[in-house]
């Protein structure tokens, strides 16, 4: 790597000067929203919207910082991204915090979180919906592929498809997909987003348990998502596509099962060398 004079390191803190001034108002504003939370609960679900919101802001602040360095630099500024991705992980869990964390459960679970939020409607669901999968696609490309926090994605991605899920009010679904509803577009095309996120999410769980972590938690985290896919499917009538689904997760489940009893019979044979 070549050496950084004086000069560009000078220009690269010129420029991201506004980037830091507004980096502290994003942080003064997270922590006056919270107070208000704190002070009054009434709102508090909207309010944990607008810091969902605030969070995408702040990660969007860092990643300009990150772009600055590679301009001006030439070089990542990983201390810049490590802040996007947390400021990307708060973003989900304030989400999760307002929608709830289910990836597989009955509407009827959470449908009273959703009561809590009436008022932003399904329009501002679906940008806030598109724009916390931007945020974290811009994340991964700025990290790029050989990233050690590649399979941390992982739990990213499938958090915010869960929650991506759970913010659609499965009750007036077939209400909004009607073309005279003010929210037909938002509505079909966040149910596509959806399914997409589940399906991307199920993949890469059990991409992360064959390549990575041989974790059985990792697994059924994975054919949880697929079940979650497979809910929608019936949901909407989609008998042939919840029949493909099903019929995949019939192979990955009979798979888990083999691998289950393989790991308990290599445990017996450790087991009984150490006996011996």
């Amino acid at each position: 790597m070549a050496k950084i004079s004086d000069s560009d390191r000078h220009i690269y803190y010129e420029k991201v000067k506004p980037y830091v001034s507004m980096t502290k108002a994003l942080l003064k504003t997270e922590k006056d929203l919270l107070q208000e939370t704190k002070k009054n609960l009434t709102d508090a679900p909207l309010r944990k919207l607008t810091l969902v919101d605030e969070m995408l802001n702040l990660a969007s602040n860092y990643l300009a910082v990150n772009g600055v360095s590679h301009a001006v630099l030439k070089v990542k500024n990983e201390e810049a991204l490590n802040d996007a991705r947390k400021s990307l992980y708060k973003a989900v869990i304030y989400f999760e915090e307002v929608v709830s964390n289910a990836i597989d459960a009955p509407f009827s679970d959470y449908e009273d979180k959703l009561a809590e939020i009436e008022s932003f409607d399904q329009n501002q669901r679906y940008s806030l919906v598109r724009k916390i999968g931007f945020a974290i696609d811009l994340l991964e490309q700025a990290y790029g592929d050989n990233s050690k926090w590649r399979w941390t994605f992982v739990e990213l991605e499938g958090r915010f498809a869960a929650t991506a899920k759970n913010i659609l009010n499965l009750r007036n679904v077939y209400v909004n997909m009607s073309p005279q509803s003010q929210y037909y577009d938002s509505t079909v095309y966040h149910l596509r987003l959806t399914k997409k996120l589940l399906t991307q999410a199920a993949d890469r769980y059990r991409e992360k348990y064959e390549l990575n972590t041989g974790a059985m938690h990792d697994f059924k985290t994975g054919i949880a998502f697929l079940s979650a896919l497979r809910r929608i499917h019936i949901i909407l009538s989609e008998a042939e596509d919840a029949e493909s689904v099903k019929k995949k997760l019939t192979i990955w489940k009979t798979k888990l099962d083999a691998d289950i009893k393989k790991q308990e019979i290599e445990k017996k044979e450790i087991a009984a060398r150490g006996l011996s």
